[in-house]
């Protein structure tokens, strides 16, 4: 699992910031994840200020998708 953030936050402790709180977000739901997975989630500058029960959401809603699509990659990859 890796984080990444948009250098489009100016400031390193805006982006600090964002990747603590996405990384805080997936510890929420890390047992929704499968295992057997290698991601990087990259915060985009709203994950700096939006409510984080809607980041907790959006990572359950990610967690719910990985687990949709079929083992051996992506739809159509």
């Amino acid at each position: 699992m890796g984080f990444a953030v948009s250098r489009q936050l100016r400031g390193a402790a805006q982006r600090n910031r964002a990747r603590r709180r996405i990384r805080e977000a997936y510890r929420h739901v890390r047992e929704q994840m499968a295992v057997d997975i290698e991601m990087v989630v990259v915060a985009r500058p709203s994950a700096a200020t939006r409510p984080f029960p809607e980041l907790v959401e959006d990572m359950r809603r990610l967690a719910d998708a990985l687990t949709r699509v079929p083992r051996g990659g992506a739809a159509g990859a």
